[in-house]
């Protein structure tokens, strides 16, 4: 019971305190092409389910990764593009006067939004860090990353499936990719305290056994008094009864008496 215990206790804490928690998050995305045509619906649906082997193979490509790399170092996206400046419009007249056709322009610049929050993330770390998960005859395929913290995780899914989605039409001139749900921060995957915890226990338990099992085989006391007799050959001559003495029970020495003979 105690090395069942206690290594359950150690497999929990080594996993709930001393390990580097893992988090993963999960975006979906959705392969789909729109045709109004019902007799090539089908057609277009199996052949969207066939391309999604092509695109898990495209979303782990250093093309694919180097760009979500570089957004996730400045996650920001674009709302308003640069206005460059213009110049005033003059008309001049018959009599040589100059009206305002159009006004001066000022040049305003673009406008950017943040997404997240800045990482350091190279292409190499976000093919370790990235899985993507299909299902047989789904136009629906999951993306998950996997990071130190929920955020990052997050963060790493939104940019890679993002990144894909907006450089598909380049690659393969398809445009049939939608996301359809964006990753919320990562859950913890790893460790598994649950799991640890309960192999910590099998372990302290398969422990002890063989220590007892050991020990009972290691053990050369004799237990029976048939052994003696039966194995060894000894003649049994009867035996000693074990005396319990009672807790108050003491031992008290007798005096010895002094005489002394008088000589007659």
């Amino acid at each position: 019971m105690v090395w069942t215990i206690g290594l359950g206790l150690v497999g929990y804490g080594v996993s709930d305190y001393l390990i580097t928690p893992k988090y993963t998050a999960t975006t979906q995305l959705l392969v789909n092409r729109k045709t109004t045509d019902a007799n090539q619906a089908y057609a277009m649906q199996q052949a969207d389910v066939n391309a999604i082997t092509t695109y898990k193979d495209l979303i782990t490509s250093r093309k694919i990764l180097k760009g979500a790399s570089s957004y996730l170092a400045n996650p920001v996206t674009l709302v308003k593009k640069a206005t460059p400046a213009k110049k005033a419009v003059y008309k001049t007249q018959d009599d040589g006067t100059r009206v305002l056709v159009k006004k001066a322009v000022k040049a305003q610049p673009a406008v950017y939004k943040r997404d997240s929050k800045s990482y350091t993330v190279s292409a190499s770390e976000l093919k370790s860090a990235i899985s993507v998960t299909t299902t047989t005859s789904s136009q629906v395929f999951s993306l998950s990353a996997t990071a130190e913290t929920p955020a990052k995780a997050k963060a790493e899914a939104n940019a890679v499936a993002k990144e894909f989605k907006e450089q598909l039409p380049s690659i393969m001139d398809v445009n049939n990719v939608t996301i359809v749900a964006t990753a919320s921060n990562g859950t913890k995957s790893f460790p598994n305290v649950k799991l640890m915890t309960a192999v910590g226990a099998l372990a302290g338990l398969i422990i002890s056994l063989m220590i007892i099992i050991i020990r009972d085989l290691s053990d050369t006391t004799v237990r029976e008094s048939s052994f003696m007799t039966d194995e060894i050959g000894l003649i049994d001559l009867g035996e000693v009864a074990s005396i319990k003495m009672p807790k108050d029970w003491t031992f008290t020495p007798a005096t010895a008496k002094r005489t002394t003979r008088r000589r007659v």
